[in-house]
């Protein structure tokens, strides 16, 4: 498995939890309380960026899920 395979899973997953919570990327970096441009979390989600942990952490109190809901994909 590469890197961007898992990039890729990862940022979908994210993507994926942001729509099923009704947030777009702007409002999902308003609730990162946060001073970053949407186009980072739009390239997180297209796997174009590796992530922090501590970002995975900003993004798991935003979204309001545990961190591992986050990183809970298939690398199989």
């Amino acid at each position: 498995m590469t890197k961007e395979i898992v990039l890729e899973k990862v940022g979908k997953k994210i993507r994926e939890i942001r729509i099923s919570k009704g947030l777009t990327q702007i409002e999902l970096v308003a609730k990162m309380e946060i001073t970053t441009d949407p186009n980072n979390i739009s390239r997180l989600e297209a796997g174009r960026s590796n992530i922090t942990l501590f970002t995975i952490y900003r993004l798991s109190k935003a979204l309001e899920v545990p961190m591992k809901d986050l990183l809970d994909v298939d690398l199989s």
